[in-house]
């Protein structure tokens, strides 16, 4: 509930203040912002966080996997199709490919 309230504060605040700067000061917060994201640098580190990101899913999904497929879980019929479905998972359908400077993201995301 308090986070609740945090946001909608924020959100609150985010509109006074928008409201009060106008569509000049917005327009340029909004062309700086997409200079920041098309830099090099930063898309250099979205890459290097995308990579961790995809391994720390790997790594957490495969010891999730083998603590349940060895519990009790594993032997109920919600444990069965969860741990032997041929289906994988949207977030691993979904591929992140990084050419040169810029990360884009596969269509259909």
């Amino acid at each position: 509930m308090r986070g609740k309230l945090l946001f909608l504060g924020g959100l609150a605040a985010g509109f006074v203040l928008g409201a009060r700067a106008g569509r000049e000061k917005y327009e340029e917060l909004k062309a700086t912002a997409l200079k920041i994201k098309e830099s090099p640098t930063v898309q250099e580190a979205a890459g290097v966080v995308q990579e961790q990101a995809t391994r720390l899913y790997s790594e957490g999904k495969t010891k999730v996997t083998d603590r349940l497929a060895n519990s009790r879980f594993a032997e109920t019929d919600l444990g069965h199709r969860l741990l032997h479905t041929s289906d994988t998972p949207a977030i691993e359908r979904e591929t992140f490919a990084t050419t040169g400077p810029t990360a884009t993201r596969t269509p259909g995301m």
